[in-house]
Parts: C-alpha cells; sequence; structure tokens
C-alpha cells in the first residue's frame, strides 16, 4: 500500500463498510471484489485482520 493510500484509510485496523473509497482500497489490498469484501465484513465484522483471515480461507 503506498502512501496515498494510507492516508485515505484513518484506522487500518477496521474496514468502514459505508465508505466506498475505503472499501475499493481494502477490496484492492485483498485481491477481491468491494462486493465480496463487504459480504466478508457482514460475515465476520470489520476488523481488517479478521477480514482478511476470513478471505483467505475461502481463497
Amino acid at each position: 500500500m503506498d502512501n496515498q493510500q494510507q492516508a485515505a484509510i484513518p484506522d487500518q485496523q477496521t474496514i468502514d463498510n459505508g465508505d466506498d473509497v475505503e472499501l475499493r482500497i481494502w477490496a484492492d489490498k485483498f485481491g477481491v471484489t468491494k462486493v465480496k469484501l463487504k459480504a466478508a465484513i457482514n460475515a465476520v465484522g470489520p476488523s481488517a485482520k479478521v477480514v482478511e483471515a476470513y478471505l483467505n480461507r475461502k481463497k
């Protein structure tokens, strides 16, 4: 993640499911679509680490 992306994410511990820009950045980081990212957040909550682990299990 470059500095511009880091600046766009105020809290790198959680993912804001209501912020399209933040969802796009996290989706790109995890290599999934925004739809899959939103589904993961709905399944396990907004913790970036938990979402990442969940998405890795789904691959």
